[in-house]
């Protein structure tokens, strides 16, 4: 059996506890990449039982860090309005529209609408559901997702690297709400997940 004395345990310790936090483009790609492995090995995968080891790696842009920027919530006046939104399976969702989240990509003065859970008094996490001049051609016909912690402050980073198309994108069973026509971008979002994988 080998020992170690306690001088090389002590550096090692100390080698891992220095290593240097992963860079915004690797931590992208290991959320990519865990990704990947849920899809094809998780019991909560979207993907159908008997497609799962051999589903290909998910598409995406490149990672472009123009689309990572700030954005403020602008609350609603007075309550949080309800907004039904259609899904998938011709369902009707109902969710509480949190506020307006206003920024800019590349330029280009944009709005979307932040929503959280009808059933919830407070805003645990707020979806963002969004269309864009991709979807039907690059992207998910039916737009994609973001998701965002809250915050005390307001302010908000909107990161487009991290938009991921919806379970019903991959498995048409699942109930997935369509983003609303206030949240359909005039605008190219070539950032986050793409949709050209077979269908299960």
């Amino acid at each position: 059996m080998l020992l170690r004395s306690p001088l090389i345990v002590l550096v090692f310790t100390l080698a891992a506890c220095s290593a240097p936090p992963p860079s915004y483009e690797e931590s992208i790609a290991r959320a990519r990449e865990a990704k990947d492995a849920m899809f094809r090995e998780s019991a909560e995968s979207p993907i159908p039982p008997g497609k799962r080891a051999s589903w290909p790696p998910l598409q995406y842009f490149p990672v472009d860090a123009s689309y990572r920027v700030p954005a403020a919530l602008k609350p609603p006046a007075g309550r949080a309005e309800a907004i039904v939104m259609p899904t998938s399976t011709g369902q009707q969702r109902q969710m509480r529209r949190a506020g307006t989240l206003e920024f800019s990509v590349h330029g280009q003065p944009l709005r979307l609408s932040a929503f959280s859970d009808i059933d919830s008094p407070v805003a645990q996490r707020l979806f963002v559901p969004f269309g864009d001049l991709t979807n039907g051609e690059e992207t998910y016909p039916g737009g994609r997702y973001l998701d965002l912690d809250p915050t005390p402050t307001g302010l908000y980073e909107i990161d487009f690297n991290r938009a991921y198309s919806p379970y019903c994108a991959y498995n048409p069973q699942y109930d997935c709400p369509f983003p609303p026509p206030e949240n359909r971008l005039k605008a190219h979002i070539r950032a986050g997940e793409k949709h050209k994988n077979p269908k299960p």
